[in-house]
């Protein structure tokens, strides 16, 4: 049944709908996404928001009256809408708006408020504010109290374990904006203000932004839009929308799916006094350990605020930068983040995101990661080819290593405080012309023969007492072949190793 896990992983990369709500509920609305966007389990989708939010970045921002964050699975967009949440615990609210969008019905254009009633999550129950729900729906004109385009909408359900866990008393207004329409949005943008105007309130959109670009075009997509609607303007947003779609950027599909929702928090927002659009934190399905790059949906989350400083600059672009040899620092970096990735994965079944912008981390380089317990060999898997970012390819080789080493059953989480990590980040190869360029202690070798190959580290020799011709013996029973192979017809490529483990 695995093709049917990793179905699920592909459709929630930006939070297609994979399931039904069709059991009638005299409370209101059950939960339809749970073990599918998010655990199912109320223990473990608890201690996965706690480990979010203790990872979550903390910006000195004003107080939000709006945010923006995203609505995919969690294990890709999770942090991104916990760095938001951090922000907005900070502060006081006990009503949340939840501006949500349409995937479901296509036929439907208008507003649709969830005016009474519970919504369910793992986590329990969580009230609608009817007051104010039944205020929005009395505005007439596009608004409705159709339940019919909430009942399989997931971009509301996934932000409420958040708001139970940050705000547990706080009620909510579920909302269902069909279509970005600028005049429809402009309208009830104010009637959502008059609302909650003199209550102690916060508006949610909930919007992922590009689906299905590669990683870089994804990159310069998202830092437009985000740059667009720092300015509060809706018809700056929509304009920049319009031209990045008209770029015919590949396999662009949309620049932002919860545009409606977007467009009206900016209207409530502008109308409650917020003047400011600020970026919290934005990364990509990519940047996660065992994200593709090669098609991605982005993630942000912005706060819209009463500015009391700068609004601060445009998110430039990302210009590469040769990095320089790791420091101390960066290695400590590295093998923190290995061990985060396989304790959050053996706890949650997701992984951490990095969060680091450092040119050392995002060159592309093959790495191995070893586990040894109690001195012992526990897993080392590493991939040779230079073709992700170090701290993905670390990341990824750390869960392998733990994981997937054949020649160990897989690594528990009450092992893991045994275990010490060690990396090797490899140099590019280099063709060598005789086994006499091979220097024992400093090259690690890959050698090729009738289409088979085997690779050892630089520190294997040493570790094994081998002799260079003990070692290429060794190399070429590894690769299946006689252990004189490598004395004609073989091809060799050396590579070195920075290699640094823990204490």
């Amino acid at each position: 049944m695995m093709w049917f896990r990793w179905l699920f992983i592909l459709l929630t990369l930006c939070g297609v709908q994979i399931a039904d709500c069709s059991a009638d509920s005299s409370f209101g609305r059950p939960a339809v996404m749970a073990g599918k966007f998010y655990p199912e389990d109320p223990g473990r989708l608890s201690a996965l928001i706690d480990a979010m939010m203790r990872d979550a970045v903390t910006p000195e921002m004003d107080a939000p009256v709006a945010l923006v964050v995203p609505h995919a699975g969690y294990t890709y967009s999770g942090q991104i809408c916990a760095d938001a949440f951090r922000l907005a615990s900070r502060f006081s609210f006990d009503r949340i708006i939840v501006l949500g969008t349409n995937h479901t019905d296509s036929d439907f254009q208008g507003i649709s408020v969830f005016d009474a009633g519970e919504f369910e999550t793992p986590l329990g129950r969580i009230p609608v504010d009817e007051e104010i729900a039944k205020k929005l729906v009395s505005a007439g004109k596009s608004v409705t109290a159709d339940r019919r385009v909430h009942s399989r909408e997931h971009s509301i359900e996934v932000i409420l374990p958040f708001i139970q866990k940050v705000f547990p008393k706080a009620k909510i207004v579920p909302v269902i904006i069909g279509a970005p329409n600028r005049d429809m949005c402009q309208w009830f943008g104010g009637v959502l203000a008059d609302a909650i105007r003199e209550k102690s309130a916060l508006i949610i959109a909930s919007s992922d932004l590009s689906h299905y670009p590669n990683y870089s075009d994804a990159t310069e997509v998202d830092r437009s839009i985000l740059n667009a609607m720092k300015r509060l303007d809706p018809g700056a947003l929509l304009a920049e929308v319009r031209h990045q779609e008209g770029l015919q950027i590949r396999n662009l599909a949309t620049t932002a799916c919860g545009l409606g929702p977007i467009l009206t928090a900016m209207a409530a927002a502008r109308s409650l006094g917020a003047d400011c659009g600020r970026v919290i934190s934005h990364a990509n399905s990519g940047d996660i350990t065992l994200g593709d790059r090669t098609r991605v949906v982005g993630y942000a989350a912005m706060s819209f605020c009463r500015a009391s400083r700068s609004c601060g600059d445009l998110l430039p672009a990302r210009i590469p930068t040769q990095a320089p040899a790791l420091t101390g620092e960066q290695k400590q970096v590295l093998l923190s983040f290995a061990r985060n990735t396989i304790q959050q994965y053996l706890e949650t079944e997701t992984t951490p995101l990095f969060r680091r912008d450092d040119p050392a981390f995002l060159e592309k380089q093959g790495a191995f990661v070893t586990l040894k317990k109690h001195g012992d060999l526990r897993g080392c898997i590493g991939n040779m080819t230079p073709d992700l970012p170090l701290y993905q390819t670390v990341g990824r080789m750390a869960l392998s290593s733990a994981l997937h080493d054949s020649r160990f059953p897989r690594l528990s989480l009450s092992e893991l405080k045994d275990v010490k990590i060690e990396i090797s980040a490899l140099t590019p190869y280099q063709r060598v012309d005789s086994v006499d360029q091979i220097r024992i202690g400093q090259d690690g070798v890959l050698l090729k023969r009738s289409g088979r190959s085997a690779v050892f580290l630089p520190q294997v020799a040493p570790e094994q007492g081998w002799t260079r011709n003990e070692m290429l013996d060794n190399l070429c029973r590894k690769a299946g072949l006689s252990s004189d192979c490598w004395k004609q017809g073989a091809e060799f490529d050396t590579f070195q190793a920075i290699i640094f483990s823990e204490p």
